[in-house]
C-alpha cells in the first residue's frame, strides 16, 4: 500500500466538473476523490482566482488539475492551489484538444517526459500536498510500452505521488477530443503491466469504466479506478459506491434529502447572482432508467434555464419521479 490512497475518483472533465457538479457528486459519495476541470497555470496566476479556484469545503477531498508546460509557472499555480485548500495538485498530460496542443501541454507532453519531470519536480518543491500526473498510454505513433514506462520512470524519480493513466492513446492529428475518448482502443492490460513494474507506487486507471462494479474489478489489478462520463451522465450509479467500496450492504439512499440539499444549495447560488441551471445542468441524468426520469430531465432542461427560475423547479421535477421499490443499486 502506498501513502497515497484514493481507490476511487471522478475524473477531471472540461466544462463539466465545476464546483456545482462536484458539490452534487459529493452528496452521492463520500469516498470519491473529486477533481476540478483543468485550470491553465497562467489563468490560476493572473485570472480571477475565486471564480476559477473557489470551492465549497463540503467537496473535500478535492484535487486541482493544472495545465501547463513551464515549471516555474506550474510551481506558482500549485502554491496558489494549495493556498485555496486543495488536497492534491494534478498535472494534465492527457488532454488532446487543439487549445491544449497550441499551448504545448496536455497529451503532447507525452513526447517530452524530461519536461514533464521538470514540471513535477518544481511543483513538488513548491507545495506540501501530493502532486500527481494524469496521462495517456502514449500519443500518435509512440510505442505505449516505451512511452508510458519512460514517463512513469521520470515522474516517480522526482517524487510524483501517483500516476493516473487513461488507458488509451491520444491521436493529436486526425481525431477530435470527443473521438479521442472513444476511437483509440482501450488497453487496460498495459496499465496493469505498469503496476506490476511499480508494485510500491500508486497507479490508477481511467477510460471507459461504466460502473462502480467495473471499477472495483479493476482494483484487483491496480490501486485506483477513475470514472468519467459514466459518473457524469448517470450519476445515480454513485449512490451505492461507498457501500460497494467498503464491501458492506447498501442502505436505501435518501433522495428526498438529496433534493432538499441541492435546492438549498441552488438557492444560495442564486442569491449570489447565479442561475439555477448552473447547478441543475449537472443533475439531469440522476434518475436514468427510473420511471419519471424523462419528465425529470425535461423539467430541469426546459425550466431550469429560464430567467428567474428557482429551486422550486428542482422539487417539481423530483415530484415526477417514481421511486417506489427503488434501491441504491437500481438508482
Amino acid at each position: 500500500m502506498t501513502a497515497y490512497d484514493h481507490p476511487f475518483s471522478i475524473a477531471p472533465m472540461m466544462d463539466w466538473t465545476d464546483r456545482h457538479c462536484r458539490f452534487f457528486h459529493r452528496q452521492l459519495t463520500a469516498r470519491a476523490l473529486l477533481y476540478t476541470e483543468m485550470v491553465v497555470a497562467d489563468a490560476a496566476i493572473h485570472g480571477v482566482r475565486e471564480r476559477l479556484l473557489g470551492f465549497d469545503a463540503a467537496e473535500q477531498p478535492v484535487a486541482l488539475q493544472l495545465g501547463g508546460s513551464e515549471p516555474a509557472k506550474l510551481a506558482e499555480a500549485a502554491r496558489i492551489g494549495e493556498g485555496f485548500g486543495y488536497g492534491e495538485i494534478n498535472l494534465n498530460v492527457g488532454c488532446p484538444s487543439d487549445r491544449v496542443q497550441s499551448g504545448t501541454f496536455g497529451a503532447c507532453l507525452m513526447r517530452t517526459p524530461v519536461l514533464v519531470a521538470d514540471c513535477v519536480g518544481a511543483m513538488k518543491a513548491a507545495v506540501s500536498v501530493p502532486v500527481t500526473v494524469k496521462c495517456r498510454i502514449g500519443v500518435d505513433d509512440q510505442d505505449p510500452e516505451a512511452a508510458l514506462d519512460t514517463l512513469a520512470d521520470m515522474v516517480f524519480a522526482v517524487g510524483a505521488d501517483a500516476l493516473w493513466v487513461h488507458a488509451r492513446k491520444a491521436w493529436l492529428q486526425g481525431l477530435s477530443p470527443k473521438e479521442n475518448r472513444d476511437i483509440p482502443p482501450l488497453d487496460y492490460e498495459r496499465v496493469y503491466r505498469l503496476k506490476s513494474r511499480y508494485p510500491d507506487r500508486f497507479i490508477g486507471i481511467n477510460g471507459g469504466i461504466p460502473t462502480i462494479e467495473a471499477a472495483i474489478d479493476h482494483l484487483r489489478h491496480i490501486d485506483g479506478a477513475m470514472l468519467g462520463r459514466a459518473a457524469y451522465h448517470t450519476p445515480g450509479i454513485l449512490c451505492g459506491a461507498d457501500a460497494l467500496l467498503d464491501r458492506r450492504p447498501a442502505a436505501d439512499f435518501d433522495f428526498a434529502a438529496l433534493i432538499d440539499t441541492m435546492a438549498d444549495y441552488a438557492a444560495a447560488h442564486i442569491a449570489r447572482g447565479g442561475r439555477l441551471s448552473h447547478v441543475t445542468r449537472h443533475m439531469v441524468g440522476l434518475f436514468h432508467g427510473l420511471p419519471g426520469a424523462r419528465r425529470w430531465r425535461q423539467i430541469l432542461s426546459e425550466e431550469g434555464p429560464k430567467p428567474g427560475a428557482g429551486p422550486d423547479v428542482v422539487k417539481a421535477a423530483f415530484a415526477a419521479v417514481d421511486l417506489s421499490g427503488t434501491t441504491v443499486a437500481a438508482a
